[in-house]
């Protein structure tokens, strides 16, 4: 896959898109959302994904939804897991 078609980590989006223009550090946002500070860091550095407990405390700060946060967890983990799974062993089934 193509770096131009791969999406990106919800922790890159939120950093770029969010956190950045806004002027916000990590440690600022963690406190805003009651979270551990370590949590927000290693999101914004791709080290863990977004969960739905920070979904939703992602989605009421920015005033977006749980789903935008979770779907980009999922295209992100998808994308991965088509470059990374071996599928040429498993012969489709047809009913």
């Amino acid at each position: 896959m193509s770096l131009l078609t791969d999406p990106l980590h919800p922790g890159e989006v939120l950093k770029e898109l969010y956190l950045d223009p806004l002027g916000i550090s990590a440690i600022t946002l963690a406190r805003r959302l009651n979270v551990p500070r370590t949590r927000i860091e290693r999101l914004i550095k791709g080290s863990t994904g977004v969960t739905p407990d920070t979904a939703l405390r992602l989605a009421r700060a920015f005033g977006t939804t749980p789903a935008y946060w979770m779907n980009l967890q999922l295209n992100f983990d998808m994308a991965r897991a088509t470059r990374e799974v071996d599928l040429s062993g498993i012969e489709p089934l047809v009913a």
